[in-house]
């Protein structure tokens, strides 16, 4: 009884100082501490985002039909936003960690300032096209001309506040490098728990605020993510965090620019690839009506929001490998993968077995439709039998872009989900008649061999190689 007491207070102890983010250390010490204290804040992160997302939506949705559409249409182009930002943070935290593991902040923090100064341009030339072409954008997605005069401004507004999305994934990047994911986490709460009190607010009026439709939900984004920024500013200039800039780092080193760009392509076309792969497979689902779109719709969403820890130990991965290498400790950047993918595989396996044996109820949450639940539970059953190698292939691709090696991924992303799983799918589903379990079928088979490409690749070890 007292070794577990003493057990839990050490856990609770690890917690409060993996939320706090007073540990800045992880070139040294236990591998399995590392993992957890970096893991911690930003799964909750994650956790977040993703409700902020169907908080968002749920808001949205009382406007009309017409704001959900715009949401979904202004979204969509928004991805290549994303992706920037997706990309820009991959390269900002390779950069950041290696310099961070060489024990030299001060580069550290000029990396950091040439991620925001290339961010921040590219910011401003898409929010002021954006702005201009919010009607002409919303008209080449298939906007009807009413949904146009009701939503433009909520588009308008997203895409000149697109500097906040770009900023905050791209300094929440340099934290994670500088192993400073508590801040990341604290930032990006504070900008969704922002946007979530702003929501009702701002769509709907309240006392002297009119109310602003969906145009208002645009507003509220633009708001909480630009207070997340600030805040995320006031720590990179004058917090307690490892990473700090001053005057002498803001310069323009066109070289780092350079590197940034280099590295950010191959993260870009990362989550490209993969988001590309998915509007290819819910086509492909399209073809067995709504029921089978459905399902898979309400499995896909809960196959997200469960893995979110994953994502968590797989951005741990990436700082630890970055910082390790930087430290000229490949072996122990080799461990802490390893380490990681095995605590990824016992974590998605016991999902798996959750999947198997509880997944009625859990469909059952969603929808009262049986057909529909059937299809999900098919989905959930056949993609979990994929998800043991799937968490080595998630964990490995992350462990390449902190080394800075985003090339790799990138190229396994278009063989596997292009090449591999898009045919596939449509071959089982509908040349051999397997319906949506040939797409389900497919999903598992892809992302298993994505995950043993990943691991023949790694074990050749030329990613402690490459220069950053």
């Amino acid at each position: 009884m007292t070794k577990l007491v003493s057990s839990l207070k050490y856990i609770f102890s690890l917690l409060g100082t993996a939320l706090k983010g007073s540990e800045k250390e992880f070139t040294t010490g236990s591998i399995n501490k590392a993992i957890f204290l970096l893991s911690i804040p930003m799964i909750a992160e994650m956790v977040m985002e993703s409700l902020f997302a169907v908080v968002d939506i749920f808001f949205v949705s009382q406007v009309g039909v017409n704001a959900v559409a715009t949401v979904g249409l202004t979204e969509s182009v928004l991805m290549i936003i994303y992706s920037m930002a997706v990309g820009m943070s991959m390269a900002v935290t390779a950069i950041v960690a290696r310099r961070i593991g060489e024990k030299k902040p001060e580069k550290a923090a000029n990396a950091a300032f040439q991620g925001v100064l290339v961010a921040t341009s590219i910011a401003v030339l898409l929010g002021i096209v954006g702005f201009f072409a919010a009607d002409d954008i919303l008209r080449l997605m298939g906007g009807e001309e009413d949904l146009i005069a009701q939503g433009s401004g909520y588009t308008q507004v997203m895409f000149a506040g697109n500097i906040s999305i770009i900023l905050i994934f791209l300094i929440n990047g340099a934290f994670r490098g500088a192993g400073d994911a508590s801040i990341a986490m604290r930032s990006l709460w504070l900008a969704n728990i922002l946007n979530m009190i702003l929501d009702p607010i701002l769509i709907f009026g309240w006392g002297p605020i009119p109310a602003f439709g969906v145009m208002g939900a645009a507003i509220a984004t633009t708001t909480g993510r630009s207070i997340g920024v600030i805040y995320q500013l006031f720590h990179l200039f004058g917090g307690s965090s490892v990473l700090k800039l001053g005057w002498q780092n803001v310069v323009i080193k066109l070289k780092t620019i350079a590197e940034i760009l280099k590295l950010s392509i191959g993260g870009m076309g990362q989550f490209l690839i993969e988001s590309a792969s998915w509007i290819f497979l819910v086509r492909v689902m399209s073809l067995f009506g709504a029921e089978a779109l459905a399902g898979y719709t309400i499995a896909f969403r809960v196959i997200v929001f469960t893995i979110l820890p994953s994502w968590g130990m797989a951005n741990a991965a990436a700082t630890l490998v970055g910082q390790n290498l930087g430290a000229a400790k490949p072996e122990r950047a080799e461990r802490s993968v390893w380490r990681t993918s095995l605590l990824n595989m016992v974590f998605l396996g016991l999902i798996s077995i959750l999947f198997y044996t509880l997944a009625q109820p859990i469909l059952g949450l969603f929808t009262d439709e049986q057909v529909v639940i059937d299809i999900g539970i098919s989905a959930l059953r056949i993609i979990c039998f994929g998800y043991i190698f799937f968490a080595f292939g998630m964990v490995i691709s992350q462990a390449f872009n902190g080394a800075g090696d985003t090339r790799t991924p990138m190229v396994i992303n278009v063989f596997v989900f292009w090449l591999i799983q898009i045919p596939l799918a449509y071959w089982l589903s509908v040349s051999q008649g397997w319906n949506q379990e040939g797409v389900f079928f497919s999903i598992a088979f892809a992302h298993s061999l994505h995950a043993i490409v990943c691991i023949v690749l790694f074990r050749r070890g030329t990613w402690k190689t490459v220069q950053v």
